[in-house]
C-alpha cells in the first residue's frame, strides 16, 4: 500500500484552481491510486480565496490535509503561498506562481501587498519554486494556462506517467486549446526541473 501524498492548492476565483484539482485527481485515479478532494470557493467569483485539498495513495480515508502536513503546496498567487505556507509538512515542498493579485482590502486602499512578497516566501521556506505561470501560459499560446504551467511545475514531484497527464489535460479542456495547454504544462515542467 502506497503512502498518501497530500496536496494543497491555493488562489484567487477565476485562476483555475478547482480545474488544476480535478485534473490531479483524474490524474491520480487514472494510475491507480485512491483520492479524496475538496475545495472551499469563499468568495472565488469577487477574486477571493479559493482553497481545494487533494490526498491520493493505496487508500485515502478523509478529503481533508491537516494544518502542517501537506506534501506540496501548490499556490496560483504570491500571497496566498505566504497565507497558507503553514499547511505544508516539514520537508513539503512550495511551488507558486509569482503573479501579484491585489485582494479586495489592497484595492480598497484598507491593506498594503507585501512589497517583498518574494523575499517574504523564500525567507519562510526551505524549498520554495516561484514560476511565471501567466507569462509562460502566454509563451505557450493560451494566456489561460497558467494553471497548466502549474501544474507541470509539480509534475516531476507525482508518480504520474506522463500520457496520463496528455490523456488528462485533452479530455478536460476545450479541443482547440488542448496543445496550447499541453505546451504550457510542459513549459511548467521544464521551469522547475
Amino acid at each position: 500500500m502506497s503512502r498518501t501524498t497530500n496536496i494543497v492548492i491555493t488562489g484567487v476565483g477565476g485562476q483555475g484552481v478547482i480545474m488544476a484539482s480535478y485534473v490531479l485527481g483524474q490524474a491520480a485515479l487514472t494510475d491507480g491510486f485512491d483520492v479524496k478532494q475538496s475545495e472551499v470557493h469563499g468568495m472565488s467569483q469577487r477574486g477571493g480565496s479559493v482553497l481545494s485539498h487533494l490526498r491520493f495513495g493505496g487508500k485515502v480515508w478523509s478529503p481533508l490535509v491537516s494544518e502542517g502536513t501537506a506534501d506540496i503546496l501548490l499556490s496560483f498567487e504570491a500571497l496566498e503561498a505566504l497565507r497558507y505556507m503553514s499547511w505544508l509538512r516539514p520537508g513539503g515542498r512550495l511551488v507558486y506562481n509569482t503573479l501579484r493579485v491585489n485582494p479586495s482590502t489592497v484595492s480598497a486602499g484598507l491593506a498594503e501587498y507585501p512589497s517583498d512578497i518574494h523575499e517574504q516566501i523564500r525567507r519562510s521556506w526551505d524549498t520554495v519554486v516561484g514560476v511565471d505561470a501567466n507569462a509562460l501560459a502566454l509563451e505557450a499560446g493560451n494566456p489561460r494556462a497558467a494553471n497548466m504551467v502549474m501544474l507541470g511545475a509539480i509534475s516531476g514531484n507525482l508518480p504520474f506517467v506522463d500520457n496520463t497527464w496528455e490523456k488528462i489535460i485533452a479530455s478536460v479542456v476545450p479541443p482547440k486549446t488542448v496543445e496550447a495547454n499541453m505546451r504550457a504544462f510542459r513549459l511548467g515542467r521544464d521551469c522547475a526541473a
